[in-house]
C-alpha cells in the first residue's frame, strides 16, 4: 500500500476518535440534543471502505454516520454544526445527528430506521444500472438489520438485475444491547448472502488494511458488472448503542479486552511507527524470521513518533475549530423549515 494513502487513513482513524470524544462531551454539556450513537472502535470500517471508494460512487450509511460523513469528506464544522443543530449543519441544522447529508459527495444520507438503507441503496444501484455508468453504491448497515425484510427483498433485487451495490455490515455484535447470537439464528452474517447468489466474504473489522484490501477487491468484481457483493467487518463499539445507553449488558472483561488488543486506532498507529526491536528480540527470533523480521522493519519505517505526536495535535485543533464553528452557527429559522418542506412539495394541501 502507498505511503501517503497509509498515512491519509491514519490520520482518518485519529480524527474519528478525537470527533466522535469531543461530540460525546458536547452532548453532555445539553449543546447536543436527541440521540447520539457513537464510533469509537469501528474507525477501521469506514476509514478502509470509504477510502477504497471513488468520488462518483454513492454512499448510504445508517444513523451511526458520523465519521462516514467525515471520511467522504464533509468538513468536520459542518458535521459538528448539524450535530449542534445549527444553519450551517450540513442538512441545514434539522437533520441531527442521525441524518447528514450531502448531494455534492453523494453522500445520500444517515438513516434513523433499522433497515432502511437497503431499498434506498438499491433503488439507487439501479438508477445507476438503467443508466450504465461506472459507478457504485456503498450500502452500510448493522448486524441488527438483517433480520428486517428489507434486507432479504434488497438483497433479491440487487443480485436478480445485477445491480452495483456493495452491501456492508458493520457487525459489533449487539443489536442495540442484544448480542447476536440471541437475536439471530443464523449468526455469520456472510452466509446469508448466498441464498441470494451474492458473493460475501467475512473479514477483521478491526483492521483497517484488510478492510480496505476486501473493499478494493470487491468493488472491482461489481465495477466489472458482476453483480453485487457484501462484506461482513467484525467489529466492537466501545461505547454503548447512544449516550443514553451505559452498555451495562456487557461484560466488562470483554469491552477491556477488545479496548486493550483490538482497538483499531492503536493497530493502525503500530502499523505506521516506526519499531526498532532490541538485540535480545533479534536473538530470539532466529535465523529463519530475518527475512520476516526485515519485511515487518521496512513496514513500520513509515512514521515517526514525532510525527505520530503532531498528527494528534492537528488533529485535535481541527476538533476544537469545528466545535467554536458550530457554536457560531445560528440557529435555523421557520423560513428555513418552510423552505425545506416546499422544495419537495408539489400540488399537495396540508390538512
Amino acid at each position: 500500500m502507498e505511503v501517503d494513502l497509509l498515512k491519509t487513513m491514519l490520520r482518518d482513524m485519529l480524527l474519528a476518535r478525537a470527533f466522535e470524544e469531543r461530540a460525546a462531551q458536547e452532548y453532555a454539556q445539553g449543546n447536543i440534543a436527541g440521540f447520539l450513537h457513537l464510533y469509537p472502535g469501528e474507525e477501521a470500517i469506514a476509514v478502509g471502505v470509504l477510502r477504497a471508494a471513488e468520488p462518483a460512487d454513492y454512499i448510504v450509511s445508517t444513523y451511526r454516520e458520523h465519521v462516514h460523513a467525515l471520511v467522504r469528506g464533509i468538513p468536520p464544522g459542518v458535521v459538528m454544526a448539524e450535530l449542534f443543530g445549527k444553519k450551517d449543519g450540513c442538512s441545514g441544522g434539522m437533520g441531527g445527528s442521525m441524518h447528514l447529508f450531502d448531494r455534492e459527495r453523494r453522500f445520500m444520507g444517515g438513516y434513523a430506521i433499522v433497515g432502511e438503507t437497503f431499498p434506498v441503496a438499491t433503488g439507487i444501484g439501479y438508477a445507476v444500472a438503467m443508466r450504465r455508468l461506472p459507478e457504485a453504491v456503498i450500502c452500510f448497515f448493522g448486524d441488527g438489520a438483517v433480520n428486517q425484510g428489507t434486507f432479504h427483498e434488497s438483497l433479491n433485487m440487487a443480485a436478480l438485475w445485477k445491480l452495483p451495490v456493495l452491501f456492508v455490515c458493520e457487525n459489533n455484535h449487539y443489536q442495540i444491547g442484544t448480542e447476536i447470537h440471541r437475536h439471530s439464528a443464523v449468526a455469520e452474517v456472510w452466509k446469508r448472502a448466498c441464498g441470494y447468489r451474492i458473493p460475501a466474504k467475512r473479514i477483521d473489522g478491526m483492521d483497517v488494511l484488510a478492510v480496505h484490501e476486501a473493499t478494493v477487491a470487491a468493488l472491482e468484481q461489481i465495477r466489472a458488472g458482476n453483480g453485487p457483493q457484501l462484506l461482513e467487518c467484525e467489529t466492537y463499539r466501545f461505547r454503548g448503542h447512544s449516550m443514553a445507553d451505559p452498555g451495562s449488558y456487557r461484560p466488562k472483561v470483554e469491552l477491556q479486552a477488545f479496548e486493550d488488543n483490538e482497538d483499531p486506532v492503536k493497530i493502525a498507529i503500530a502499523e505506521t511507527v516506526a519499531a526498532y526491536p532490541t538485540g535480545e528480540q533479534i536473538a530470539a527470533a532466529g535465523s529463519g524470521n530475518i527475512e520476516r523480521l526485515s519485511g515487518h522493519l521496512q513496514q513500520s519505517e513509515l512514521l515517526t513518533a514525532a510525527q505520530l505526536e503532531a498528527m494528534r495535535k492537528e488533529v485535535a485543533e481541527v476538533v476544537e475549530e469545528a466545535v467554536h464553528f458550530a457554536a457560531r452557527s445560528p440557529e435555523p429559522a421557520m423560513e428555513d423549515a418552510q423552505a425545506a418542506l416546499d422544495c419537495n412539495r408539489h400540488d399537495e394541501v396540508l390538512i
